[in-house]
């Protein structure tokens, strides 16, 4: 006697197989959770050299390994003056892989329309963009990693 998941009606793939993805990806960023925390991106060139920080400005992704060991480390405020807007989208990030997942669980995928998906990207190259400005300015520069 074998025994399988059993599959819905809708799709015909289990659901086993249906979360394979979202493992993956939560597996994946564990993952390199885990390395950040084992080998400490404060440490000069533990990571490598940023091609834009070797330019001379600080790009929106900036600071942003150094935010990952901070939050392991449960170090929020050196998280978020590492990277701010890396911090402040992980809300959004959590939300985007909860109804991702859930509707992998379910068996009714999240399918956002194309007009929300277009306006996310225009507000999140926006923010980046005002971001990557106002972290190279004097003015900015308590935003620089």
């Amino acid at each position: 006697m074998t025994l399988t998941a059993p599959s819905t009606p809708a799709t015909g793939v289990s659901r086993w197989r249906r979360m394979v993805p979202p493992a993956a990806v939560a597996g994946g960023l564990a993952a390199a959770t885990l390395a950040l925390h084992l080998r400490d991106p404060h440490d000069q060139n533990s990571w490598g050299i940023c091609p834009t920080a070797a330019m001379g400005f600080s790009c929106p992704g900036c600071g942003g390994l150094r935010a990952v060991n901070d939050l392991g480390n449960l170090q929020i405020g050196a998280a978020a003056s590492s990277n701010l807007l890396f911090v402040l989208s992980l809300p959004f990030i959590a939300y985007a892989f909860y109804r991702w997942a859930h509707g992998r669980w379910t068996g009714t995928p999240w399918s956002p329309s194309d007009r929300s998906l277009n306006r996310s990207a225009i507000i999140l190259g926006v923010a980046m963009l005002v971001f990557t400005v106002l972290r190279n300015l004097p003015a900015g520069a308590w935003l620089a990693p």
